[in-house]
């Protein structure tokens, strides 16, 4: 029997509510029990967190590596490092890979390759669609047998409606949940920014907010008519929001994901012609960013993702329109979402909700919170810890950071997966 007692941590289950100084028992990879002045008893270890925030490890719903097939670009050795330390105990690998996770064999390679390589806990998101073509739904329900953890389209936005509604359908009847881009490929042509003043002044084509909405009303309605589970990927518009927080009033299971850096960037931070600052969606005006941020503190985000998507130099060493989109994520999440506790806008647990307990319910996963018998993935952090991100420092192996370079508060000092220390 393996045993370790935490003590004097400030204890933070968004889960419960429970914010208070007290103790945690780990009993071989579950947590045990909590409360105030536990004892030693046959704890083969003793930590004393010196009043160090200890939170249920955090569940990232967006992963992308490179394994297989770019494995130049990250794989999940090198995520799964990452991804301990940023407290990331959970992550979901997204099927945009060479080849595509679009059949049982390539599912069942990344849940044995997430096993024996990771560090933390590793399920494979099945593609919706045949090789992410959106020409004609995959084999969900084998995949799902397999260990899907749901199903995704990948970056691509799923233009053909119909393939769209017979897939929602059919995951109604799976029980199973579809995550999806809302992205109108047609709108949103080949912009490389947020459309704007901004943007017309750098000379670069801008993406505007009608190639999301629209796509995503779309996907809405098709899926409160399917009775289908359905998320909506890294939204980045408040109207959005709004409508998938009405389609849930209604009885629909209708969620959003935002990416962590679109809460902290705005479009003005693309500045130079900056390509670790080309990601999609676009960073938004402020004005969007702010109304972002507040349908976060009002609980309407069910989960905050890193978008985490490693891409090597000589993809955005290149002038700001041929570069490629995206930006690694997994060891700056917790800093982005710390930034907005103490910017004022949230308090701690209403921060640390979507990072938790929210995927964990959307995801069907027992972590996520600090009760006994659930896994001890845990995450002991600094909320006040600055410290400077440097691209060069990052444990991706790729390094596309649009955070290189800025100071930030608050870094990981333990993280628990299994009741092990993962990383320190």
């Amino acid at each position: 029997m393996t045993e370790l007692l935490i003590t004097n941590a400030r204890l933070l289950d968004p889960a419960t509510g429970l914010d208070e100084t007290g103790d945690i028992r780990l009993v071989d990879g579950l947590i045990a029990e909590t409360g105030s002045g536990l004892t030693q008893g046959k704890a083969a270890e003793t930590l004393d967190a010196a009043g160090l925030c200890l939170a249920p490890g955090f569940i990232d719903l967006r992963v992308k590596t490179g394994e297989p097939g770019a494995e130049h670009r990250e794989t999940l050795h090198s995520a799964s490092l990452a991804a301990v330390a940023g407290g990331i105990t959970s992550m979901a690998v997204m099927p945009d890979t060479d080849p595509v996770i679009d059949d049982v064999a390539l599912v069942e390679f990344i849940a044995r390759r997430g096993a024996s390589e990771g560090l933390n806990r590793v399920y494979p998101v099945g593609g919706l669609t045949q090789g992410l073509r959106g020409e004609a739904m995959a084999e969900l329900g084998l995949m799902q047998a397999a260990g899907a953890l749901f199903f995704s389209n990948g970056e691509t936005g799923l233009a053909n409606g119909a393939v769209m509604k017979r897939a929602l359908a059919y995951a109604a009847s799976l029980g199973a949940t579809v995550c999806v881009r809302p992205l109108d490929a047609n709108l949103a042509g080949s912009g490389v920014m947020n459309a704007g003043a901004f943007a017309a002044r750098l000379g670069l084509s801008g993406i505007g907010t009608d190639a999301e909405i629209t796509a995503g009303l779309r996907d809405i309605h098709l899926a409160m008519r399917a009775g289908a589970r359905l998320i909506l990927d890294q939204v980045s518009t408040p109207d959005l929001v709004s409508a998938a927080t009405a389609a849930r009033k209604e009885g629909s299971d209708i969620h959003c994901t935002i990416a962590a850096h679109t809460l902290f960037f705005n479009e003005l931070d693309v500045g130079d012609y900056l390509t670790y600052c080309k990601v999609s969606p676009p960073f938004r005006d402020e004005a969007t960013r702010l109304a972002l941020i507040e349908a976060v503190a009002r609980g309407e985000i069910a989960a905050i993702v890193s978008a985490h998507d490693p891409q090597p130099p000589e993809e955005k060493r290149v002038p700001f329109a041929e570069a490629n989109f995206g930006a690694v994520g997994l060891e700056t999440t917790l800093a982005a979402m710390l930034s907005l506790v103490h910017d004022g806008h949230m308090d701690l647990l209403a921060a640390l909700r979507p990072l938790t307990i929210g995927p964990a319910t959307l995801a069907k996963l027992p972590a996520g919170r600090l009760a006994p018998g659930t896994p001890a993935d845990l995450v002991l952090f600094d909320p006040g810890r600055p410290w400077l991100c440097l691209r060069e420092e990052l444990r991706s192996r790729s390094t596309n950071s649009p955070f290189d370079g800025r100071r930030l508060q608050g870094r990981v000092v333990r993280t628990y997966v299994g009741g092990k220390t993962v990383f320190e």
